[in-house]
């Protein structure tokens, strides 16, 4: 396929201490560039003869193409930050930065310090949402071909010398604080709701156990960190258990099928976590029938390995 040139976003002329001359070299020589490297790329992957060409081949040109690609698109989005007032940013946008950063203020020096650090080198500054966790990062693109997977870029400013040296010469600082003065902030803004749009990765579904309640290891962990009292139960099957070395450390192993003689030493005043291998099936299956016997009682998502998976503490098993 032709990738096609996007027009300048941005106007030059009506930038504030960044030249139309600066503007119109980046879009043309860099810009310009990047996308005949990418068509070329993909030119020549169209006509290989994949059934001669080795494996080594394709792989270089796939990653030639990703960092062509990624220069194409961070520079189309790197003009369309730039041609309004910085200083000034719509409540929607504010409201979510000071949400995810603290302040606008704080996120304001993280950004300009990555840039600063990055002076004199290459790469990107890019302010992403996640759809993943439902938040704006800073992020650091060291070349092109880094990003966030499933990341949405809304704002970036571009590092490399070429950015800034034929105007600026040595001093990033001074291009970074132009570049601020002239952040297009409702276009932002417009980047940003499109955004939010968009579906984070789908969640494990187990429809069986819709109406059972989870609970994340992270949240298991603080509670116990934080002497919350909690109710935890290993209800691994009896046939895995005889192979398992270690368990959680403050919870109690249960035979899952031998509910009914062990339920009556439960607590009904203190919430209880169930879990078993990878939180699928016995784990749930067993807080839901806690849960119908009057208890407060959740599964651990993701169970044992979960656990493991985020370096909780283990014990030897009992």
């Amino acid at each position: 396929m032709r990738y096609r040139l996007a027009p300048l976003y941005c106007r030059p002329w009506t930038l504030n201490g960044i030249s139309p001359r600066l503007i119109e070299s980046h879009y043309e020589n860099n810009y310009g560039a990047a996308l005949g490297r990418l068509n070329a790329i993909s030119e020549e992957i169209e006509q290989l003869d994949l059934g001669k060409t080795s494996d080594q081949t394709l792989v270089r040109l796939k990653r030639d193409e990703i960092a062509a690609l990624n220069s194409t698109l961070l520079h189309e989005l790197y003009f369309a930050s730039l041609g309004g007032d910085g200083r000034v940013l719509p409540d929607v946008m504010g409201t979510a930065i000071a949400k995810d950063f603290g302040s606008v203020d704080r996120w304001r020096r993280e950004f300009i310090s990555i840039a600063n650090g990055l002076a004199g080198g290459s790469g990107w500054v890019l302010l992403t949402y996640v759809p993943r966790d439902g938040r704006l990062i800073n992020q650091i693109a060291s070349d092109d071909a880094h990003s966030i997977a499933g990341g949405v870029p809304i704002l970036a400013l571009d590092m490399y010398e070429h950015a800034y040296h034929l105007e600026f010469g040595a001093n990033a600082g001074a291009y970074v604080a132009a570049f601020m003065r002239n952040i297009d902030w409702p276009a932002v803004m417009l980047r940003y709701e499109d955004a939010i749009k968009v579906a984070p990765p789908r969640p494990l579904e187990q429809p069986q156990f819709a109406d059972t309640p989870s609970i994340s290891v992270e949240e298991v962990r603080a509670m116990l960190k934080s002497g919350v009292p909690v109710q935890v139960i290993d209800t691994r099957p009896k046939h895995y258990t005889t192979k398992a070395q270690d368990m959680m450390e403050g919870a109690v192993w249960r035979d899952p099928e031998r509910l009914d003689d062990w339920i009556g030493t439960l607590s009904k005043t203190e919430p209880v976590v169930t879990f078993c291998v990878y939180g699928f099936h016995i784990g749930c299956q067993t807080a839901s029938t806690l849960r119908k016997a009057g208890f407060d009682a959740r599964y651990m998502a993701g169970g044992h390995y979960a656990w493991k998976a985020i370096k909780g503490p283990v014990k030897l098993f009992e």
